[in-house]
């Protein structure tokens, strides 16, 4: 990811439908599968296009298998140069919960949208909707990039439509500004960990064992998690408001809290013992470049990088992940309209791709480069706040947060 390049870009049809035979565009299944293509002028710039690629459904028990499909891809692509909106991330009342993606689109007024980061889901019933990787939302870093080689992230400035891929680091400390002191940050808006040799222990400040150093927002949830440790809540200016050795308050506007298990959470007490702290958080793009974090940029997470100037770069793999299902994608072509796409699966009226296939189909839509989002069950795409894709499950899934474009300039704020 060019951070320079992102940090330097300014703010820089007519309804209808038609329809046509195309053999062979996707690079899908048996040569001989007809293929056809629906596409619909949503917005100045803005198109929706449906493949349907195969015509008959597949048998129950070869879906994974069968190379005559069929495949239902939908394609929203965003022309910068002629569109008057702009695209952005967004998520529901607060980052810990989940909504489905035709309530994100309509909540935010939204004129299309898709599914987008990988999330917390089942492994946490408190906080299902817990980005598992980066959270950047409006220029405020809610969740950190992960350390996990396969994270890769999608990046928009709202202000001018440019979007960039790539692999993301991060660091964060926490430093007073009387005594020099510092402290690593682990997470941001993540629920610490408490050591499991010291779970017994109601003051963590007898455990011996590491533990987490946490920074919340209130953008997290109603309340920080509840628990054994120690919090310290911080006013707009990083000067303590209240020091608690439990775990779990409520923040008011424009506070911040810290919290700490294990043998650090006598040194976050110590850090806030006496005077102000202050906080760093620092994205890095994969040349060691620092992204700017400033209003109007979002970004989110997803798994594996798909193409690369205009390769196909996904790694060999194998078991469920890398099987069919549903996905989700988002990139860029060579000359910067931005691609948002979804293909059904686990269907027989709609089969789903492989890793491989997921990466040949962006190739064939022209992403230059492009990324695996959240897929599965997950995978949705809205328009005006209804579904035009078919999930896998029973019904549509609620997720962490959306890619959704919406109509006129970006504001910070909305």
């Amino acid at each position: 990811m060019a951070a320079a390049a992102l940090a330097a870009v300014a703010l820089g049809a007519v309804p209808g439908a038609r329809a046509e035979a195309a053999g062979g565009t996707l690079p899908l299944g048996d040569a001989d599968l007809t293929e056809v293509r629906t596409s619909h002028a949503l917005a100045d710039g803005v198109t929706l296009t449906r493949i349907v690629r195969g015509s008959e459904p597949a048998p129950a028990d070869q879906i994974n298998t069968t190379t005559r499909g069929p495949w239902v891809v939908n394609v929203l692509t965003i022309d910068p140069s002629k569109a008057g909106g702009h695209l952005k991330a967004t998520y529901g009342p607060d980052l810990s919960q989940v909504e489905k993606t035709t309530d994100l689109v309509r909540d935010s007024g939204a004129l299309a949208g898709v599914n987008a980061s990988f999330f917390t889901f089942t492994a946490s019933q408190l906080y299902p909707g817990d980005p598992v990787g980066l959270g950047l939302f409006g220029g405020k870093l809610l969740s950190e990039p992960t350390t996990d080689p396969a994270e890769v992230t999608f990046v928009v400035d709202a202000n001018s439509n440019r979007a960039l891929t790539g692999k993301l680091t991060w660091s964060g400390s926490v430093r007073n500004r009387q005594t020099e002191a510092t402290l690593p940050l682990e997470f941001i808006n993540h629920p610490p960990v408490v050591p499991a040799g010291c779970a017994a222990l109601a003051d963590q400040t007898q455990c011996t064992l590491p533990g987490d150093v946490v920074e919340f927002t209130p953008e997290f949830a109603s309340a920080t998690p509840a628990g054994a440790g120690v919090e310290v809540v911080l006013d707009r200016l990083g000067c303590v408001v209240r020091t608690s050795t439990t775990r779990g308050t409520t923040l008011a506007v424009g506070q911040t809290s810290l919290q700490a298990t294990g043998r650090d959470t006598v040194a976050l007490l110590d850090l806030t013992e006496q005077g102000c702290v202050s906080s760093t958080s620092t994205l890095t793009d994969g040349t060691g470049e620092e992204l700017p974090v400033r209003p109007g940029l979002f970004g989110v997470n997803g798994r594996y990088p798909l193409t690369a100037d205009g390769q196909i770069v996904v790694p060999a793999g194998s078991g469920s992940f890398f099987a069919r299902n549903p996905r989700t994608i988002a990139g860029t072509t060579r000359d910067g309209k931005i691609v948002l796409a979804t293909i059904d699966g686990r269907q027989t009226t709609s089969v789903g791709t492989t890793m491989d296939e997921t990466a040949a189909v962006a190739q064939a839509l022209g992403m230059h480069d492009a990324v695996n989002l959240d897929g599965g069950g997950s995978t949705a795409m809205a328009v005006e706040g209804a579904l035009v894709n078919r999930p896998s499950g029973s019904a549509e899934r609620a997720v962490g947060d959306a890619l959704i474009y919406v109509d006129g300039p970006y504001r910070s704020g909305n």
